[in-house]
Parts: C-alpha cells; sequence; structure tokens
C-alpha cells in the first residue's frame, strides 16, 4: 500500500474542508470494504484518507411522516438490515442491505459506501502486476478498455446492491459540499460511465439519502445471481418495489436492475405492464424482456456469459414480481 496521510476529522464542516483542501488527492474512509482493498492492489494511492468513522451526524435512520425516511450515511449495513422501521415499512431496502457480502463486510460497510462503490471488471480489479502484463486498460493507466476496444468508453460494471432498491423508491440523495448542500434523485446522481460513475465532485460527501413518504408500506424485493451466495458482488441483481390495493391488484411498480450495466438502471414501461392487472405468464414475460434490454452486461466478468447474465436478470424480475405481487396468484 501506498504512504498517505490519515485524516480523522470530528464535524461534517471539517470533512468538507479537509476535502476541498485536498481535492482528487484525497479520499474519503467510511467502513474501507471498498477502498482499502483498491489501496492494497494499488488501484488507488490516495495522499490523503479522510477516515469519517467520527461524523456521528450521519449514522440517524429517522423517520417522520410528513417529510418520510432518512438514513444517514455512515449507518452500518448490518443495522439497516436489521432496522425494525426498515423490514416493516421499508421492505426492498432491508432485503438488499441483508444481501450485500457477508456478515463480517456488512458490519462494516456503510450505506453511504455502497452507493459509492467502484465500478468492477476483470481487467480493473486485479494487483498492479497483473493490470501491467495487460497494458492496463482505459479505466485505470492505460489507453484501451478491453472489453470494448474499438470504444472510447469503461464498461466497468457497477455493482452496489442498495442503489436499486432505493431507485425502486424514487430515493434522493444529500450531499455537501464547500458551496453548501443540495440533494439529487439518485437517478440523476448514477452515471453510465464505468470511470465516471456519478454527479460527485471530488470535494463533496454524501451524507445521506431520503425516501419520500408516499413510499412507505410499499411490498417490495431484492434478488441477486452471484457464484458465491455468502461472498460475492452480484453478477445480475433486480429490486422490485410496489404499491398494492387491498384487493391485491398494484397501484404503482418500480424495477431496477444492477451489476448488468455500468450504472443501476430503473427499467421504463413496467408500470403500463403490470398497473391493474392481474399477473399471467404473458405479463411476466413481457416484464422479463423490457429489463433484458435494459441491461447490458459485457465481458466484465469470467464467472458467467454476458448472455446468462441477461438471461438470469429477466429471470430475477420475474420472480421479484411473483415474491411482491403474490397475494394476486
Amino acid at each position: 500500500m501506498a504512504s498517505f496521510r490519515l485524516h480523522r476529522p470530528q464535524t461534517l464542516g471539517e470533512a468538507v474542508r479537509l476535502l476541498e483542501e485536498h481535492g482528487a488527492q484525497a479520499k474519503l474512509l467510511a467502513g474501507g470494504s471498498d477502498l482499502v482493498v483498491n489501496m492494497r492492489m494499488r488501484i488507488e494511492t490516495p495522499a490523503h484518507v479522510i477516515d469519517l468513522s467520527r461524523l456521528d451526524e450521519l449514522r440517524a435512520i429517522e423517520f417522520d411522516p410528513e417529510r418520510g425516511l432518512r438514513i444517514g450515511a455512515l449507518v452500518r449495513l448490518n443495522e439497516l438490515a436489521e432496522d425494525d422501521l426498515i423490514r416493516l415499512r421499508f421492505p426492498v431496502i432491508a432485503s438488499a442491505a441483508s444481501q450485500v457480502a457477508g456478515p463480517n463486510i456488512r458490519n462494516m460497510g456503510t450505506v453511504g459506501g455502497n452507493l459509492c462503490l467502484d465500478t468492477r471488471c476483470v481487467y480493473y480489479n486485479q494487483s498492479y502486476f497483473w493490470r501491467k502484463a495487460n497494458g492496463f486498460c482505459l479505466k485505470k493507466d492505460g489507453a484501451i478498455c478491453h472489453v470494448a476496444p474499438g470504444g472510447k468508453r469503461c464498461w466497468a460494471a457497477y455493482s452496489g446492491d442498495l442503489a436499486p432498491a432505493l431507485l425502486a423508491l424514487d430515493a434522493a440523495i444529500d450531499i455537501a459540499g464547500p458551496r453548501g448542500e443540495r440533494s439529487v434523485k439518485l437517478a440523476q446522481f448514477f452515471v453510465n460511465d464505468g470511470i465516471k460513475k456519478y454527479e460527485l465532485a471530488s470535494d463533496e460527501i454524501v451524507c445521506g439519502v431520503r425516501v419520500a413518504p408516499e413510499f412507505a408500506d410499499w411490498r417490495g424485493v431484492y434478488l441477486k445471481y452471484r457464484v458465491r451466495s455468502s461472498v460475492d458482488y452480484p453478477l445480475a441483481g433486480v429490486a422490485v418495489a410496489a404499491r398494492v390495493r387491498e384487493d391485491g391488484l398494484c397501484d404503482d411498480v418500480r424495477v431496477a436492475i444492477t451489476a448488468v450495466n455500468p450504472s443501476p438502471r430503473l427499467v421504463d414501461g413496467v408500470r403500463e405492464l403490470v398497473i391493474g392487472q392481474t399477473l399471467s405468464a404473458e405479463t411476466l414475460e413481457q416484464v422479463a424482456e423490457l429489463v433484458r434490454r435494459t441491461a447490458k452486461p459485457l465481458r466484465t466478468t469470467v464467472a458467467a456469459s454476458t448472455s446468462y447474465r441477461r438471461h438470469i436478470v429477466g429471470v430475477l424480475a420475474k420472480r421479484g414480481l411473483i415474491e411482491t405481487l403474490k397475494a394476486q396468484r
């Protein structure tokens, strides 16, 4: 690991000032389950590391019937998965948080860290020696994308689990920086580019995420495919959230996917197929086709073929709809 200077701010304001001072030379440390690994492989070599662990102001889970849900960026994933309010009133969030990596990682990882995961690719997430032997890549130190050599764009896949669940609830993200605080919809925060990843300046900090009160009590589930069920990042993931009437029919529904694009994506057109309808095999297959069209997996992993990942993300969407709307069946 390259040498760096460690900073431990006591307040959010102090953290912002440090980040403004050091900018692109600094990295934020929350749980460290992503950053520390990348630093050990010299994928990341920051001169300054800003440890956010003392910012207790970012650790709360709060719900107000009029203002909605707010989850601090430093809430641990296991805390989120086990919180009674989240499990009862926002089940898709609890479902996603409970499936991140394994219990040891969930005890370390944070909401902000999971949302801001680096994108992943078999040509990128390797040791310095391995990357050098391949001539590096467009994302780090090289000039071409080995996944799509003819293009000038990085296709490394975003593999966070929380993002699709929060996208399915139309969440917004709170950001603080030297120019003040701002809030942006999560759908606009993510950028479908493996290098840029999000609309976040080098001197800004993700402080938390908000969900509007009208999404409380929506049914929901997150399903994922990975090689080892207690360790690996997803190779495909689907979040389904729906508001269901007393008669069992769906009033509204949203589906989001992860790990099959450089950013998590909402799937357009699902509402028109599902709202007010009884699920049928034909409807489920139509939804699966929409999901498969939205998914653009490329050869960023050797663990599964691109065709299988596109197939399985459609399967997961069908399973998620059946589980979420099972009162119809």
